[in-house]
């Protein structure tokens, strides 16, 4: 049995399981309960923990200590979603808790497991039982029993794996809505294959095929994929600097989607950043250049990486330019002096939502949103950007405020406010709560109370047959979640916004706004504004265009 860990064998360890659950993000996507199409604690501890295997790849370690604080920071920047950021929590307090260790053996493996488990319950407000917390508790403590017997790391971590695979089996019986599901915690799964991924590496076990195709350019650069398996040739990655803060970029998306693949643009008013796998990337900063002015680009030749990787040898990247790579993937940037007391950032996904936010004073843009969290760095990036001395973040998705607030402590030369708005509505509403002349404090008051006041409901489609709640759903039937509980499924719509209009929040509404989503026609939209101004006369009815993906429409009361 493996005793000890050192440096380069715990980085390897991260890039296997990173490579691990990236194999069985799906399967751990679809153990959420909730039919609507947001089940994504896979796809965002995946997503969190390929920045970290990214990061191995970069350098080698001299210490375990090193190798687990390049970890933690990984994590922390690449955080999405509540999944995410409590992944990140346990290797912070793992890292914690090997700082100063050269090697370690399975006690200080045990130790370093119940650091993380005290961050991450540390930062959760209301831990509840039968989550990937109750797991990775048991784990840990299982992992310090274990070592008072054996402190070689293998078998701790077997003990550890053993014990957390029982502690998951019971969350099904400790979560009322699992139970009748009939599915175990999502994100307790996920923590699992990770360990698991850990364990295989250390037996010396090949890690997952197809396990290693990541979503975004961080993971890909450590992709151990076969040459003859790259579609496109280069991974292309620039930023250009708008000519006009509100340029439309779909053209350009369009362009880029017809000459590659795996497409990711990234806007704030003054910039965007493009990720895009093609043949000819000239030729896509040629076409970029109409929308502004190229600051600065990296391309690698995935082909050549992959020869040179299933050969051994050192993969040559333009992250070996320590200044380019800093520069672009943020760790470099400036944080923009103050020019102003208040600033403010908001996460919002579609076109629509974006200008309503602009033209209400957001200084930044966050593209994200239900299946699409945005990582921590993606926030912070925004908030280095505004100009202000007090930036106030609106999440305006709960799964995004955790991965906001992670921000408050990262930033320095400015003091950073998270208002924990849950839905788009929320977020305009405290918006416009907020006086620019007013105290922080008294902003915070005043901002939190308006959007209290709102009520929304979101109008989707049922991504997968359910009873939910007293309700038998149908794939693709349409739901109703109002104030983030099911309100009601029909196979027609129509049907169900009559219900819904006709519902006590809707009823007593002095002022309802509907955000029609991209997958509604302005004629369509225009019937349910006219529908809700029939059945709620009391009210003053305002449609809006936001373009938002997932939802056919948000609709708020206040």
């Amino acid at each position: 049995m493996i005793k000890t860990i050192d440096a380069a064998l715990f980085a390897r360890m991260v890039v296997h399981a990173s490579a691990a659950i990236n194999a069985q993000k799906q399967q751990i996507n679809e153990l959420n309960v909730f039919p609507v199409p947001d089940g994504d604690t896979g796809t965002n501890m995946s997503m969190t923990i390929s920045t970290a295997a990214a990061e191995m790849g970069k350098k080698s370690f001299h210490t375990v200590g090193e190798a687990a604080n390049a970890t933690a920071n990984a994590l922390l920047r690449g955080a999405r979603g509540n999944s995410g950021v409590i992944l990140s929590l346990l290797f912070r307090g793992f890292a914690k808790a090997v700082k100063d260790k050269d090697i370690i053996d399975g006690r200080d493996f045990a130790i370093a497991l119940d650091f993380g488990v005290a961050a991450a319950y540390k930062a959760v407000m209301k831990p509840a039982e039968g989550t990937i917390l109750t797991v990775s508790r048991l784990s840990a403590a299982a992992a310090a029993a274990a070592a008072r017997e054996d402190d070689g790391v293998e078998y701790v971590l077997d003990k550890a794996i053993s014990e957390g695979l029982v502690a998951l089996e019971h969350t099904t019986e400790q979560n009322p809505v699992l139970k009748k599901a009939g599915v175990v915690d999502s994100g307790g799964k996920g923590f699992l294959v990770i360990l698991q991924g850990m364990m295989d590496e250390l037996q010396g076990l090949p890690m997952p095929e197809g396990s290693l195709e990541q979503e975004e350019n961080k993971a890909a650069d450590y992709a151990a994929i076969a040459a003859e398996e790259i579609t496109f040739t280069f991974d292309t990655v620039y930023i250009v600097r708008k000519d006009d803060p509100n340029v439309n970029l779909e053209p350009l998306q369009a362009y880029l989607s017809s000459i590659g693949d795996s497409l990711v643009i990234s806007e704030s008013d003054e910039e965007f950043k493009v990720h895009v796998h093609t043949d000819t990337p000239g030729v896509a900063l040629t076409e970029s250049q109409k929308y502004g002015t190229l600051e600065l680009a990296k391309i690698e030749n995935m082909r050549t990486q992959a020869e040179d990787l299933a050969a051994g040898k050192h993969v040559q990247s333009t992250d070996d330019l320590d200044a380019v790579e800093e520069q672009l993937e943020g760790g470099g940037e400036t944080v923009a002096q103050p020019e102003k007391k208040y600033g403010v950032v908001a996460v919002c996904a579609g076109g629509g939502l974006a200008d309503v936010f602009r033209d209400l004073g957001v200084d930044g843009i966050i593209s994200g949103g239900q299946t699409m969290n945005p990582a921590t760095e993606d926030i912070l990036r925004q908030i280095n950007a505004t100009p202000a001395e007090v930036v106030f973040v609106l999440p305006n998705n709960k799964n995004i405020i955790m991965a906001a607030e992670q921000c408050v402590d990262m930033v320095e030369g400015k003091r950073v406010v998270v208002i924990p708005s849950r839905t788009i509505p929320q977020g305009v509403t405290a918006l416009l709560n907020m006086d620019p002349d007013a105290e922080v404090e008294d902003n915070v008051t005043a901002m939190t109370e308006a959007m209290a006041a709102v009520s929304t409901s979101e109008v989707t489609y049922a991504a997968r047959d359910s009873d939910f709640e007293g309700f038998q759903i149908k794939q693709g039937d349409y739901m109703a979640l109002l104030n983030g509980q099911l309100f009601d499924a029909q196979p027609d719509l129509e049907e169900l916004l009559k219900k819904l209009a006709g519902e006590e929040t809707y009823q007593n509404g002095e002022f309802i706004n509907i955000y029609y989503g991209s997958d509604v026609s302005e004629a369509d939209a225009e019937k349910t504004r006219d529908l809700f101004a029939q059945l709620c006369p009391q009210a003053e009815i305002t449609l809006l265009s936001g373009g938002q993906p997932v939802y056919y429409y948000m609709i708020s009361a206040e």
